[in-house]
């Protein structure tokens, strides 16, 4: 038994009492009783009771704080054959807790989300080559003894795969006694890659940036490392060098991308690196292979998890490496129940762990800048294009001087710009962050504008699939024919483009070209996006128009016009990091094109071409964007040189939520470099029929925050009723 274990034989007399989180909103773990003869340690995965239910847990602690009476207590009712949660894993589960100020049980939830995968996969049917041969020896029995003779055992139906025969040759020789049954282990979901399956070729800048990254990971202690490369640059083949080094070492690797299931392109640049691709971790894995997938993380069969944010959760055998692609991207926030940032996140593991983290990105985030600018990250920079590749030229269209046609939303220059593209036999994208055909639709004769019943916000319409949808319930009615309001018939007017509607005047003005569209929520999910992206890839498209999806790092190689339909659009919100956010976005769309050596460019349509964030990203300078951004940022005290956390106060009726949160105001403590801004009512004041109010609380960077927050919580009026309390530390969205 390990020192931290509970050995209860022989000491009957004192029966031992331990701390079990379980996967609930709750504030600390509840004590449970260990029974006679049962072996527990910290971190085993335990099963308990709840009131009239059994649920799955984890033992937190060597033992409870407090004494407490065994006769009022419950006991564990099993122990799973599982590998325990590590004391790192624990520790860290605590830190975001604490940071976050979430339930820990919900953040242990996190760790645990495959129930199934507690207990041992079962073992497969498998064959063992005998001293015994066949009678007759034929060509295909030959091989396939051949073939067997290079493994201890085989399953029937990758031996004959292995030996290019039927399973009816190893039925045959099964029979005769030339294969023996024996059972073996189930197969790993992903075959272990080989950190020297190809060598790699870099240009002298990636070579140097990945002998630092791979002198990090000999190093064998925390540290933080941004690359700092623009779009093309060969960033991917400078941190596989990283996790070469790391799989030499025997340790295990997890890959954050922000949207690992659209992201096949990766999966193949892996494959072709090591010889095997990663193992994946998203939403959309089959349960089978999510359960199989987490017990083999925790057993440490599997080598090199790709996976979103969720994968930073995994309890990992061996972490030696954690690496986050495109670590900018908002979608590596979480703003449901455990409101985290997996890229901060991610650094506190490594911190945890000791072992070192990699940020990654053409845009890196302001946060990141600054704290490699002021040293508590090393920085790496790939200034050029792999092989030679230019960046696109950018060209700003003012359209006050090139306004589009009547009913259209592409000018002259655009349209000018696609017709050359497509007759060199080239790709053009088209890039609008909004989705469907348009944002709001209303009546031409009484104004009624088509609004969510459930939230303020307008109903998006989607004619492909004709329907009206809201975008933040998700509320569906069908597109109607006449105004629900004055009945009037065929005056209903569509306002403002979708992508939808941007591929309707593609197709108008281009009849012959070949027109994909990308965008989240059309019919056919993951899968029809998967397979678009790589008919793109092949060149089997002329004009692609999309969502920020085309954003996401992939490589189009004949994509040459990048044409931006509205790069004003993100900046038309209260949001701090508005410019931020379009500088980045913007970058990374224009980046698609060129990358394969065609001479590109790209072509931003604007209102504002006088505006910070449009001529730093035509200058070629992304320098004075930070540095403007970046003293703007100190001059308000705003992240990351102060501090924010949000309060959002949500109920069934408007009246309760505003008192909640005025009640929550008052209770503010008075905190010299802290202050309160509000209650407000949200800018979306109504989200799924709930009413909602938001404080935003502001202070400089050494502020404590956390204890801020719940010192206001807790001073303030209780939960009551349908009200509901959100805490979001370091929130992203002002919504």
């Amino acid at each position: 038994m390990g020192k931290d274990s509970f050995d209860l034989f022989g000491a009957p007399e004192a029966p031992k009492a331990v701390p079990v989180m379980v996967p609930l909103p709750v504030p600390k773990p509840y004590t449970y009783m260990v029974p006679e003869g049962m072996h527990v340690q910290p971190g085993s995965i335990v099963q308990v009771p709840l009131g009239p239910r059994q649920v799955f847990g984890v033992v937190w602690q060597e033992q409870v704080a407090e004494a407490i009476d065994p006769k009022k207590l419950k006991s564990i009712t099993t122990v799973f054959d599982c590998p325990p949660l590590a004391g790192e894993m624990r520790d860290f589960l605590d830190w975001t807790a604490s940071y976050t100020l979430s339930p820990p049980g919900l953040v242990a939830r996190m760790s645990l989300r495959a129930p199934t995968a507690f207990e041992p996969e079962p073992m497969v049917e498998g064959l063992r080559l005998t001293e015994e041969r066949p009678e007759r020896m034929t060509e295909a029995r030959a091989r396939v003894i051949a073939t067997a003779e290079d493994g201890p055992a085989w399953t029937r139906s990758g031996l004959a795969h292995a030996a290019g025969v039927t399973s009816s040759v190893i039925d045959g020789l099964t029979k005769q006694g030339v294969f023996e049954p024996v059972f073996l282990s189930p197969p790993p979901i992903a075959a272990e890659p080989d950190p020297d399956y190809i060598a790699p070729s870099l240009e002298p800048d990636q070579q140097a940036a990945a002998d630092e990254l791979v002198a990090a990971v000999k190093a064998d202690t925390f540290g933080v490392t941004l690359i700092d490369g623009v779009t093309g640059s060969g960033k991917t083949e400078v941190y596989f060098e990283a996790v070469a080094e790391t799989l030499r070492q025997g340790k295990q690797v997890l890959i954050l991308l922000p949207e690992i299931a659209l992201t096949p392109a990766f999966l193949e640049r892996f494959q072709d690196r090591f010889g095997a691709k990663p193992a994946e971790w998203h939403s959309d894995l089959a349960p089978r292979k999510r359960e199989r997938t987490w017990r083999q993380v925790t057993e440490g069969q599997l080598r090199v998890v790709a996976g979103a944010r969720s994968a930073l959760f995994l309890p990992f055998e061996n972490l030696g490496l954690i690496i986050i692609d495109e670590e900018h991207d908002p979608a590596y926030k979480q703003e449901d129940r455990v409101f985290y940032n997996a890229r901060d996140m991610a650094v506190v593991r490594g911190r945890i762990g000791d072992f070192p983290v990699v940020l990654v990105s053409a845009t890196p985030s302001i946060e990141s800048r600054v704290n490699a600018d002021q040293g508590r990250y090393a920085k790496v920079h790939l200034r050029s294009r792999f092989g030679g590749a230019a960046l696109p030229d950018l060209h700003l269209v003012d359209m006050r001087r090139f306004p589009p046609a009547r009913g259209g939303f592409l000018s002259s220059v655009m349209i000018k710009g696609i017709q050359k593209t497509v007759e060199r036999g080239e790709q053009a994208l088209l890039f609008l962050n909004r989705r469907g055909y348009a944002p709001l639709t209303l009546c031409r004769v009484c104004g009624h504008r088509f609004q969510c019943p459930n939230c303020s916000a307008w109903l998006v319409e989607h004619r492909f699939r004709n329907v009206l949808q809201c975008h933040h319930c998700g509320h569906t009615e069908k597109s109607p024919d006449a105004c629900p309001e004055c009945g009037t018939l065929d005056h209903l007017a569509s306002c403002g483009p979708g992508v939808e509607r941007i591929a309707e005047e593609v197709e108008k003005t281009f009849p012959d070209a070949r027109t994909i569209v990308l965008s989240s929520d059309l019919a056919g999910g993951v899968k029809r996006l998967r397979l678009e992206l790589e008919a793109i890839a092949k060149g089997e498209a002329d004009i692609v128009i999309g969502t920020q999806l085309v954003a996401k790092g992939h490589n189009f190689p004949n994509m040459t016009l990048v044409g931006i339909v509205d790069a004003d659009l993100g900046l038309s919100n209260g949001d701090p990091r508005a410019a931020e956010r379009t500088f980045q976005l913007l970058s990374q769309v224009t980046g698609r094109a060129g990358r394969s050596g065609l001479k590109s460019s790209g072509l931003i349509q604007t209102y504002q071409p006088g505006h910070p964030v449009m001529q730093a990203i035509v200058s070629g300078d992304p320098e004075a964007f930070y540095e403007r951004e970046i003293v703007e940022r100190e001059r308000a005290l705003m992240p990351p040189f102060g501090r924010l956390a949000s309060v959002i106060v949500s109920a069934d009726t408007r009246a309760d939520a505003e008192t909640h949160a005025r009640g929550l105001r008052q209770a503010a403590p008075s905190v010299s470099g802290i202050s309160v801004l509000g209650p407000a009512e949200a800018p979306l004041a109504l989200v799924r029929g709930r009413h909602r109010f938001r404080l935003l609380v502001h202070g400089r960077r050494g502020a404590d925050m956390q204890g801020f927050v719940r010192t206001m919580i807790a001073s303030g009026p209780k939960e009551r009723g349908t009200v509901q309390v959100q805490l979001d530390i370091d929130p992203q969205s002002f919504l």
